[in-house]
C-alpha cells in the first residue's frame, strides 16, 4: 500500500493583489498529481476551480473571481491530499471608475468610459444585444468538465463569441440535461431573435437620432455666427479661418500647459517604472535572495525560486529581464558547483548524499551526480583502508606505547574482547614459573590484530551506506517528484542498468583490497611478490599465537555476516569466505605448532614423582596440552553457514596429519631425552612450583637426583600407559574435532612409541641382567671348584644365593616404580640367567656323582625360587641344563636332594617371599 500524500501547501502567489479576473500563478507543495486530482481552489473565498490550469505538483495558474474588496487565503483541495493550507494571502481590489481628466496616484487599467452628462438613451451596438443565455432556457448548474469536452471536440469551443464556435459543444456544456420540450422552446427563441436581426440596425440608428440632431444644431449655430461676423473682410474661405483659429487655440493651450504636461509625462514614466519594479520585484531581487539562501543553506527555497523564475522568464525577450535572468543562471551555476563539491566531499552521511543529489537533479546539473558520488565513495573507502594499513605499519616500525588490554574498556565498563582473550589465553596456558620465556604477548594486542579490527570496522562502517546509495540510485528514490515528472528518474534507472558491471567491479575491488590487506598482515606467503609490495610491508619477525588468530577469524566472520545482511550477492563476498578458510587453516596449524613447543617444554616439568600406578604427571600433562589446544580450536574448526570444512582439501589433510604426528613424536623424543638425561641434570630454572610458596627455593635445593635405572623404569611405565590409554584418548579427541587420517596418526605414533619402549627396555635389561649373568661362572668355579672332584653337597652355594639376592633387588627396584613392569622385567632376567646356566652346564665335559647332585640341587633351587617368572624360553633353558647332567643313580641321592632343597627354601623363605605366585599376574613372552 502506497504512503498517503501530504496535504497541499501554498507558499507563493504572483501577483499578490489585483482586481477580479486577474491571472495569478500559485506555487507550493503537493498541489496534486494531475488535473483530475485537483478538486477545489478558492482565493479570498471565491471558487476559482473553473479557471484553474494545473501545471505541476508545485504550480497552478488561474483567474481571480468576483469583485470584493477583501484579503484572504488561497486554499487548494486535492483527492490525494485533502484540503490544504496557505502561508500567503491575496488582496482583491475593486477598480474605481474615473474620468478622462481625473487625477490618479495609481495606474488604472483602460476601461470603457460612459458619458453620464445626458439622460438620453444611447444607441446600442447589435453585438451588445447578445445575451448570456441566447436559448432562453435554464443553464445546467453542474457542467461537464472542459477536458472531456475538448477531447470530444478538438479545436472547437462552446463560446458563441469565438470564431471556432460549435453548437454541439455549447449544448453539451450548458444544456446537457435539457428535455426535448425545453429544446423546442429554445429553438423558438432563436427564431424570434433571428427575425429581429434586421430591426437591430434600424433601432441602432433610431436610438442615435438625437445625437445627430444635436450635431446638426451645433454646426448651424457656428455657421450663423460666422455669417454675423462676415461684415469684416475675411481672407480665404470660412473653413480656413476656422482651422486657423483652432490651431492658434491649440498652440496657446500647449504653451500654457507644456510644463504641466511634461511633469505629467515624467510622472507617468516614473509610475510605469515603479509599477514594473513592483510587479517584477521577485525577479529583480532573486540574485540577492539566492545568495542569502545559499549562505543559510536553504537550498530548497533557492530551487523553488529558480523554477518559478525559469517558468516566467526563461524564454523572455525583454532585455532587462534577460540580463537579470542571466545573473540568476550565473548564481545557480555557482550553486551547482558548490553542491557537487559537497556531494563529493568525504566523509559524508548517506542522508546528505541523497539530499545533494536531489538538489542537483532539481537544478538540472549536467552529467550524473549520483554516479559521481558513488565513484568518489569507492575511491575514498579504498584510500581509507590503505591509510589504515600505513598508519599501523609506521607505528610498528617506530616505538609506540602499547596499551594493556585490561585498560581497554568499552563504554559499558567491561573489558574489551581483546582483553578477555588475552586473559583466557594466559589461564589456559598455565601459570608455571618460567623466567626464561618472554610472556609479554599475553598483555598487549599485536599490531596486526589491531589493524584487522580497525580495517574491518572501516569496511563494515562505510560499505553499508555505499551499498544503500547504489540501491537508491537503481530504484530512483534519490530524486524528487519534479525530477520524476521531468524524466530524470527513468534516465537514472537506465544509467544504473548500464553501470551494474562497473559497480560490481567497485564492490569486488573493495573486497579484494580488504582481503589482500589482511593477507599481507597475517598470511604474506599467500600473496604474489608484486602484491606483497603493495599490501604487505609489515616486517614482523614472529608469527601470531593461536588465540590472536582465533580472534581475527571471529572478527572477519562477523564482518562477513554484516555484509551478508546487506543482501550483497554471495559471489562478491566469496573472496572473504576464501580468506576465512585460509585463516582457519593457518590458525589450526599455528596452534598445533605452538602446542608442539609446549610439549617440548614438558620434559623440563618432569618431577619423577610416581603414583600408585607407576606413572608421573607427564602423560596427563601431555594429554591435557593436546586437549586444550583442540578445545581452543573448536570455534575455528566448526563451520559457520556458507563455510567449507578445513579438512576438505587433501593437501590440508596431509599437512595437519604431519603436524599431529610430529606433535606426538616430539613428546616421544622428550621421553627418550628424559631416560638418558645425566643424573643431577635437573634444570632448576624450569621446575614447576607455586611462586607463592614460602618454601619455594628451599624445595629446589632438596635432593631430587634419580638414578638412571629408575628413570628408565619410570619412562617405560609412562610409555606403557601412553600406548594403552593416552594415544587412544588423543585419537578420540582428534576424531571428535573432525581430523582426518586418525588411523595413520595412531599407527605412526604407536610404532614410534613401541620402538622407544623396546630400546629402553633392552637398555634396562642389559644394565641389570649382565652383572647377574656375569657373576655366575666366577661364582660356580670359585675356590677351584671342579665338577669331577667335589665333596658331597651340603646345600646351595653362595654364588647362587648372591644371584638370587641380585634378582630380588631388581624385583624390588621395579616393584617400587610399577607393579605392571615386574613380570616383564623379571621374565627377561630369568631368561638371561637360565640361558647362562644352560650354557655353563653344557660346557662341562663330565660330572662326578657328587658334582651332578650339586649341579642338580642348584638348578632346582633356582628354578623353584623363580618359577613364577619362568617363560617357555627360560623353562627350555633349565630343561637343557638339567639334561646335560647325569641321572641320579640311587634313591638316597634323590632323598638328599629333596632334603637340601627344603632346607634352602626354609632358610631363604623371607627373601623368596617376593616371588610368591599371584593368580592375577600374567607373563609376557
Amino acid at each position: 500500500m502506497s504512503k498517503a500524500r501530504q496535504p497541499p501547501l501554498v507558499t507563493g502567489i504572483s501577483p499578490k493583489e489585483g482586481t477580479s479576473w486577474t491571472k495569478v500563478t500559485i506555487r507550493g507543495e503537493n498541489l496534486g498529481t494531475g488535473p483530475s486530482d485537483l478538486i477545489g481552489l478558492t482565493i479570498c473565498g471565491h471558487n476559482c476551480l473553473l479557471t484553474a490550469e494545473w501545471i505541476s505538483a508545485s504550480k497552478i495558474v488561474c483567474r481571480v473571481g468576483q469583485d470584493k474588496n477583501d484579503k484572504g487565503d488561497i486554499i487548494v483541495t486535492t483527492k490525494s491530499g485533502g484540503k490544504g493550507t496557505s502561508t500567503v494571502f491575496f488582496k482583491l481590489l475593486k477598480p474605481d471608475k474615473i474620468g478622462i481628466l481625473d487625477q490618479s496616484a495609481v495606474w488604472v487599467e483602460e476601461m470603457n468610459y460612459y458619458d453620464t452628462r445626458t439622460d438620453r438613451n444611447k444607441g446600442i451596438s447589435p453585438l451588445s444585444q447578445r445575451t448570456a443565455n441566447p436559448l432562453g432556457i435554464e443553464i445546467d448548474k453542474q457542467k461537464i468538465q472542459s477536458q472531456a469536452i475538448e477531447s470530444l471536440f478538438p479545436g472547437m469551443s462552446g463560446d458563441f463569441n469565438c470564431e471556432n464556435f460549435s453548437a454541439t459543444s455549447y449544448l453539451i456544456t450548458n444544456h446537457s440535461t435539457a428535455s426535448f420540450e425545453q429544446l423546442k422552446t429554445a429553438a423558438n427563441n432563436l427564431r424570434k431573435q433571428a427575425s429581429k436581426k434586421n430591426e437591430g440596425n434600424v433601432a441602432y440608428v433610431k436610438g442615435g437620432l438625437s445625437t445627430f440632431f444635436e450635431a446638426q444644431d451645433a454646426l448651424a449655430a457656428i455657421h450663423q455666427k460666422l455669417e454675423a461676423d462676415g461684415t469684416e473682410k475675411v481672407e480665404g474661405s470660412m473653413t480656413q479661418v476656422l482651422e486657423k483659429v483652432l490651431k492658434s487655440a491649440s498652440t496657446t493651450a500647449d504653451t500654457l500647459f507644456q510644463e504641466v504636461l511634461g511633469r505629467k509625462d515624467k510622472a507617468d514614466s516614473t509610475r510605469n517604472a515603479l509599477n514594473v519594479l513592483q510587479r517584477f520585484k521577485f525577479l529583480f531581487n532573486l540574485p540577492l535572495n539566492i545568495e542569502k539562501n545559499i549562505q543559510k543553506g536553504d537550498y530548497d527555497v533557492v530551487i523553488n525560486d529558480y523554477e518559478k523564475a525559469k517558468s516566467l522568464f526563461g524564454k523572455t525577450e525583454v532585455q532587462v529581464f534577460k540580463k537579470v535572468y542571466a545573473e540568476v543562471e550565473t548564481r545557480i551555476e555557482s550553486l551547482r558547483n558548490l553542491l557537487l563539491d559537497k556531494l563529493l566531499e568525504t566523509p559524508s552521511t548517506l542522508h546528505d548524499q541523497k539530499r545533494y543529489i536531489r538538489y542537483l537533479s532539481d537544478l538540472h546539473a549536467p552529467g550524473d551526480p549520483a554516479w559521481q558520488c558513488i565513484g568518489a565513495q569507492h575511491k575514498w573507502i579504498v584510500q581509507l583502508m590503505h591509510s589504515c594499513k600505513e598508519g599501523y605499519v609506521k607505528e610498528l616500525k617506530g616505538t609506540p606505547v602499547l596499551q594493556s588490554p585490561l585498560l581497554d574498556i568499552d563504554s559499558d565498563g567491561r573489558p574489551s574482547p581483546l582483553g578477555r582473550l588475552s586473559q583466557n589465553t594466559s589461564l589456559q596456558r598455565g601459570s608455571s614459573f618460567q623466567s626464561g620465556r618472554n610472556d609479554t604477548w599475553r598483555y598487549k594486542t599485536p599490531h596486526q590484530v589491531s589493524f584487522v579490527d580497525k580495517l574491518t570496522k572501516v569496511v563494515v562502517g562505510q560499505l553499508p551506506n555505499f551499498w544503500k546509495l547504489w540501491i537508491s540510485y537503481v530504484n530512483g528514490s534519490l530524486f524528487s517528484e519534479t525530477a520524476e515528472k521531468s524524466g530524470q528518474m527513468e534516465k537514472s534507472k537506465k544509467n544504473a542498468r548500464q553501470r551494474q558491471n562497473d559497480f560490481k567491479k567497485m564492490i569486488q575491488d573493495v573486497m579484494q583490497t580488504l582481503v589482500k590487506l589482511i593477507r599481507g598482515a597475517l598470511l604474506p606467503f599467500s600473496l604474489e611478490e608484486e602484491e606483497l609490495k603493495h599490501f604487505g610491508g609489515w616486517e614482523v619477525k614472529s608469527e601470531l599465537f593461536g588465540p590472536w588468530l582465533m580472534h581475527v577469524v571471529q572478527t572477519v566472520r562477523l564482518s562477513h555476516e554484516s555484509l551478508t545482511a546487506l543482501e550483497i550477492p554471495n559471489d562478491m563476498l566469496q573472496t572473504i569466505q576464501d580468506l576465512i578458510l585460509d585463516l582457519r587453516v593457518r590458525c589450526v596449524m599455528v596452534t598445533l605448532q605452538h602446542a608442539t613447543e609446549e610439549v617440548k617444554r614438558l620434559a623440563d616439568k618432569e618431577d619423577w614423582i610416581v603414583d600408585n600406578e607407576g606413572l608421573t604427571s607427564l602423560p596427563s600433562q601431555f594429554e591435557q596440552c593436546i586437549i586444550q589446544a583442540l578445545q581452543s580450536l573448536k570455534g575455528v574448526i566448526e563451520c559457520k553457514p556458507g563455510e567449507t570444512s578445513i579438512f576438505q582439501q587433501q593437501r590440508i589433510q596431509d599437512d595437519l596429519c604431519y603436524l599431529c604426528i610430529n606433535l606426538i613424536q616430539v613428546f616421544i623424543t622428550s621421553l627418550e631425552y628424559l631416560s638418558t638425561k645425566p643424573a643431577g641434570g635437573v634444570d632448576i630454572m624450569h621446575i614447576s612450583a607455586d611462586v607463592s610458596s614460602p618454601d619455594l627455593f628451599g624445595s629446589i635445593h632438596e635432593d631430587t637426583t634419580v638414578s638412571p635405572e629408575k628413570r628408565l623404569l619410570i619412562v617405560l611405565s609412562n610409555c606403557h600407559f601412553i600406548e594403552r590409554h593416552t594415544l587412544l584418548n588423543i585419537a578420540e579427541h582428534f576424531e571428535k574435532y573432525g581430523f582426518q587420517a586418525i588411523e595413520k596418526i595412531t599407527r605412526a605414533s604407536t610404532d614410534s612409541l613401541k620402538e622407544l619402549d623396546f630400546r629402553l627396555f633392552e637398555c634396562y635389561i642389559e644394565n641389570k641382567a649382565d652383572p647377574i649373568v656375569g657373576s655366575l661362572e666366577p661364582g660356580i668355579y670359585a675356590g677351584y671348584f671342579d665338577w669331577k672332584d667335589c665333596p658331597t653337597p651340603t646345600g646351595v652355594r653362595n654364588y647362587l644365593k648372591e644371584a638370587l639376592v641380585n634378582i630380588i633387588a631388581v624385583h624390588a627396584e621395579v616393584f617400587a616404580v610399577s607393579k605392571e613392569l615386574v613380570p616383564r622385567v623379571m621374565a627377561r632376567i630369568v631368561e638371561a640367567v637360565g640361558d647362562e646356566l644352560s650354557r655353563l652346564m653344557q660346557c662341562v665335559s663330565s660330572f662326578s656323582r657328587n658334582g651332578a647332585l650339586q649341579a642338580r640341587l642348584e638348578l632346582y633351587a633356582l628354578r623353584d625360587a623363580i618359577a613364577i617368572y619362568l617363560t617357555n624360553d627360560s623353562k627350555s633353558s633349565f630343561k637343557h641344563a638339567v639334561e646335560a647332567l647325569p641321572q641320579l643313580p640311587s634313591g638316597s641321592d634323590k632323598k638328599l636332594l629333596e632334603e637340601l632343597l627344603n632346607e634352602f627354601k626354609s632358610s631363604m623363605h623371607l627373601q623368596l617371599t617376593c616371588f610368591q605366585s599371584s593368580s592375577s599376574v600374567s607373563l609376557k613372552t
